[in-house]
């Protein structure tokens, strides 16, 4: 799982086996080792209105409401996105699945990403 932060915006790309494990009602939680410990974040199905994020001791969190994750793994749709109220505005939350380059990079590994619909022979 990818996680792309700009300024009040936060962006998670998951690949094709992360979403196996959020239809499976599992959670998807990375690690960013540092000198003084690490960050967590995490994405995980629960009994929420809307998407929601949210940061404190365990790191980040971001709640998906259980049946639009199950409408996200199991169609074609591609994003997900809400903006949740914070004290100075809003914060926007967005989901995506992670598509493969259209231009292969050197070092990545893109075997799990999902079809890019640009390539030859990409889903339409």
């Amino acid at each position: 799982m990818k996680l792309r932060v700009k300024g009040a915006s936060l962006r998670l790309r998951l690949t094709q086996g992360e979403m196996q494990t959020l239809a499976g009602g599992g959670t998807v939680e990375e690690r960013v080792p540092f000198v003084s410990g690490e960050f967590r974040y995490r994405l995980r199905r629960a009994s929420v209105a809307h998407l929601e994020a949210e940061y404190g001791p365990r790191g980040l969190e971001v709640r998906v409401p259980e049946e639009l994750a199950r409408n996200w793994c199991d169609t074609d749709l591609v994003t997900l996105t809400h903006e949740q109220p914070v004290p100075d505005g809003t914060l926007r939350i967005t989901l995506e699945k992670d598509f493969a380059c259209l231009a292969p990079r050197r070092g990545e590994d893109e075997s799990d990403q999902f079809p890019n619909p640009g390539s030859p022979g990409g889903c339409a």
